[in-house]
Formats: structure tokens, sequence, C-alpha cells
């Protein structure tokens, strides 16, 4: 069973499963936070899952089909950051350093990482943002920004079956 403090986010239809947990609302640290959000996808038996943490709160994903999520919190910024994450095309965007919008530009990029297998492998200069993706499609994959506290921003990218062209 989902405890009373894993909201259920509203995404679109046809998206995988998405939980925020609020370690606030039972009082655990971060390791307990973590061992929650290890325990969810269990729970609901899901083929694949994601999860992504910033205490007091995690995000944690759960479908049929590969996927990623990752949350993180708006901080500030500079522009050797923003210049180390992002690929050719997107510096031609000559994108702003505001704090939010580079924490979502990284966010989306992680979450997409994570749904290709490992988020670890794959170098984010050469890995175009979702943000930029028409419609939030990209063949087979969709992207989504997710409705996270004030603060924060999270991303969802999973393998849809019916993009597959």
């Amino acid at each position: 069973m989902i405890a009373p403090a894993a909201t259920a986010l509203e995404t679109e239809p046809g998206a995988p499963d998405v939980w925020m947990l609020d370690a606030r609302a039972t009082g655990l640290d971060e390791l307990g936070l973590r061992s929650w959000a290890r325990q969810l996808p269990q729970a609901v038996r899901a083929a694949y899952s994601s999860r992504s943490y910033r205490h007091p709160y995690a995000l944690v994903a759960c479908g049929s089909e590969p996927l990623g999520v990752d949350l993180e919190r708006v901080e500030p910024f500079d522009q050797v950051f923003l210049q180390s994450i992002c690929t050719a095309e997107e510096r031609k965007r000559r994108l702003s350093c505001d704090g939010s919008a580079i924490a979502s530009l990284w966010c989306s990029k992680e979450a997409l990482s994570k749904a290709l297998g490992d988020a670890l492998a794959y170098d984010p200069r050469r890995l175009g943002s979702p943000i930029f993706w028409p419609d939030g499609t990209s063949g087979p994959w969709r992207a989504v920004s997710l409705p996270v506290p004030g603060g924060y921003v999270g991303w969802l990218c999973w393998r849809s079956a019916r993009n597959q062209n």
C-alpha cells in the first residue's frame, strides 16, 4: 500500500505513474526517504521504475516501458555550469542563467539518461534536452515537466509504444 504522504502526480494520459513522496509528513530523514522510495515500485509490481531524491522530497515513477524521473532543487547556477551541460545546438540558443531554467535543463537530461538505461553513461553535452522536443516527443520517447513544489523542478521521460513509428 502507498503511504498517505505519497501523492500521485497528474501528468498526461498514457504516462507512467509518478508519486511525490514527502518526508516531512512522515518524519523521515534522508535515509528513511530513500528506503521508502525503493519500496514503492515493489509494492505496485512495476516492470520499470526510476527514483530521484532531494530531501525532503522524492519522486518515484513506475510503468511498463523504460522510463526515467529526476527532481532537482532550484539553485543559483553560473554560465560555466550552463555551458558544461549544453549541446552545441543548445549553446546556440543563448540560454539564460536563470536558476529555474538551468535546473530544468539539467533535470530533463537526467530523466532522459535514466530512461535510456544508465544516467552515468551519457555526457550531458551530447544529449539534447527534452525541453526542446516538439510536443514533448522524440521518436518513441515522451517527456513532461512534473508539477512539483515551488523551488524544485521535476521531469519524466519514457518510451511510449503509442509513439513508435
